[in-house]
C-alpha cells in the first residue's frame, strides 16, 4: 500500500496547526495568557502562550506538519517498495 504523499502532508499539516493552536488556547482559558517563551517558543520562533502567539503557533506548525508529513509518507512509499519487492 503507498500513501499520497500531498494528501498525507497536508492532514499532518491540518493536526499539527489546529492542535498546537488548540493547545495554546486551552492554556490561555485555564492559565491565561502569560506571554512567557516556552518549550515550543524555542523552536518556533515568535510563539508564545497569547492571542498572536496562538496564529504564530498555527503557522509555524502547519508548515513543520506539512514537511515532516511529506518525509514521513516519502519515506514510507520508499521503504515498502523495497521490503515488498524483496518478500515477492
Amino acid at each position: 500500500m503507498k500513501l499520497n504523499v500531498k494528501a498525507f502532508a497536508l492532514t499532518c499539516s491540518i493536526i499539527w496547526g489546529i492542535g498546537l493552536f488548540a493547545m495554546t488556547w486551552w492554556i490561555i482559558a485555564f492559565e491565561g495568557v502569560t506571554g512567557d517563551p516556552t518549550l515550543i517558543g524555542r523552536l518556533y520562533r515568535g510563539f508564545n502562550i497569547s492571542p498572536s502567539g496562538s496564529l504564530i503557533g498555527l503557522a509555524w506548525g502547519a508548515m513543520d506538519g506539512l514537511i515532516g508529513g511529506a518525509i514521513f509518507a516519502w519515506l514510507y512509499n520508499l521503504l515498502s517498495a523495497r521490503f515488498s519487492n524483496s518478500e515477492s
